[in-house]
């Protein structure tokens, strides 16, 4: 059950990432914070649980759910690339489906210094 607000820490044992991930995207997504009550120093925050954030927890759990379905021997170079764009957030997906499509394959590469 999700509360109005959450610690990083609550997010992170949620979605299996890490405290500190949690913390990335916090700060990467502009996600509303403030003070964590009885906590000195300002750095402990309670994370607003907004539509985005119940959006990001929904997402996150469905790639674990999903990532433990994974057999080994599908850990084929597409499984990968299918799991690492379920983990890009949308504007990420935006950005690299504009990117193929600008650039092509051989741009992709070339950027990558895979061909010059």
């Amino acid at each position: 059950m999700l509360k109005e607000r959450m610690t990083p820490e609550e997010i992170a044992h949620l979605t299996g990432y890490s405290r500190q991930t949690i913390n990335k995207w916090v700060r990467k997504e502009g996600w509303e914070t403030s003070p964590r009550p009885g906590v000195q120093g300002g750095k402990a925050r309670l994370v607003h649980v907004n539509d985005r954030v119940r959006e990001f927890i929904r997402s996150a759990q469905r790639a674990a759910n999903g990532a433990a379905t994974v057999h080994p021997a599908s850990n084929s170079f597409d499984s990968l690339l299918l799991t690492l764009a379920k983990e890009m957030t949308d504007a990420e997906r935006q950005q690299l489906t504009s990117l193929l499509l600008r650039e092509g394959i051989s741009g992709l590469l070339q950027r990558l210094g895979i061909r010059s």
